[in-house]
């Protein structure tokens, strides 16, 4: 009682709730916003075909805008400058995957022998996985099992069935951005025209203001950063004695713009590269190790210092925004995960601005 006393006379006592209703309110507030955030999600996942390309395109096409704005001042059609963005996307493209083709194919050409080489100089962890085997056995018992011989056709199936989602999903992804590109204004007029007042016109011409500047400023940074580090990355690489030294920069830039799981994928395939290349595990930890000190200065100097305070993301957001829509829509969706919180983190703070609250210590 006497705690409780001295806590009044300091002004932060607890005190009971003025009514139970408010209490009930927020709550069914909170379960409809769930149970809406919950259905969407399940909405995400099953239509995922349609959604994904559409959505990348839009975030693009969203980060291309003030290109095709610019050519507009000039008098240059928007569909012209949207058919030369798209073109040009498809040959950047096309570029990179006949980069990768040769030494990719000439890997798998290789397989048996580069992993007759990665078990040798892999020995240290004959043992571990050896008694990971036998508690798997002891765990699962796998039994008697028939081996059976796959067929040609059981092997062009799958191939056929990955191949034409993901051509009809690119060609959907192309055509989505050349005509967001070309009308994206009339139908920012379209949009506008929904909102009844002016207030909320206003508020939504804001909100799609902020979004491309932020996208524009956010994507342009990242991709000159993560061509800096492709560069820094092809240079180690030859400097190192690495095979495809090109190919490992590209792949160090693309795999950039997924925050924190790039560089640790980029890591893991210098590694692998290095276990191939150099004779021994120690001069195989070179490279990466190399990598990480490179993408640690990137990641935690270099990046936020050119983005600014206006467009650091809080990295538990981040991180949270990765798992989610890595795991709703794969490897596409973790590239999507930054420009998408920063859609939903502008339009949040438009439509509920932060407010100086003052909470007890």
């Amino acid at each position: 009682m006497d705690f409780l006393r001295a806590r009044r006379e300091q002004g932060d006592a607890p005190e009971p709730v003025e009514s139970i209703d408010d209490i009930w309110t927020v709550a069914a507030h909170v379960a409809t916003v769930g149970i809406f955030v919950l259905l969407l999600g399940v909405c995400f996942y099953f239509l995922r075909p349609v959604l994904l390309p559409v959505v990348a395109a839009l975030v693009i096409g969203t980060t291309l805008a003030p290109i095709v704005k610019a050519a507009v001042r000039h008098r240059i059609s928007p569909w012209a400058t949207a058919i030369a963005l798209g073109a040009l996307l498809l040959a950047l493209a096309g570029t990179a995957v006949t980069l990768i083709a040769r030494p990719v194919s000439e890997w798998i050409t290789r397989a048996p022998e580069i992993g007759a080489a990665i078990k040798q100089k892999l020995y240290v962890l004959d043992r571990p996985l050896a008694a990971l085997r036998e508690l798997q056995e002891v765990v699962m018992p796998s039994g008697n099992t028939v081996a059976v011989e796959p067929s040609q056709w059981g092997m062009v199936t799958p191939l056929v069935t990955f191949v034409t989602p993901a051509v009809v999903e690119i060609t959907l992804f192309f055509v989505t951005l050349i005509f967001f590109l070309a009308t994206q204004i009339n139908f920012r007029r379209y949009v506008a025209s929904f909102f009844t007042t002016r207030e909320g016109k206003l508020r939504y011409i804001r909100i799609a203001n902020d979004i491309e500047e932020h996208l524009a400023t956010y994507i342009t940074t990242v991709t000159i950063i993560n061509f800096g580090l492709g560069v820094v990355v092809a240079i180690g690489a030859w400097l190192f004695g690495l095979p495809n030294p090109i190919i490992l920069g590209l792949t160090a830039m693309a795999l950039n713009y997924v925050p924190y799981i790039g560089a640790a994928c980029t890591t893991v395939v210098l590694f692998g590269v290095g276990l191939v290349t150099f004779p021994s595990l120690g001069y195989a930890l070179v490279p990466p190790a190399a990598f990480v000190g490179v993408a640690t200065v990137e990641g935690q100097f270099i990046t936020p210092t050119v983005l600014g305070h206006r467009l650091t993301l809080n990295p538990l957001a981040v991180l949270l925004a990765l798992a989610f829509w890595a795991w709703l829509w794969g490897p596409m969706g973790a590239f999507l995960a930054v420009p998408l919180t920063i859609v939903i983190l502008a339009t949040m703070t438009h439509l509920f601005p932060p407010e100086e609250i003052k909470l007890p210590e």
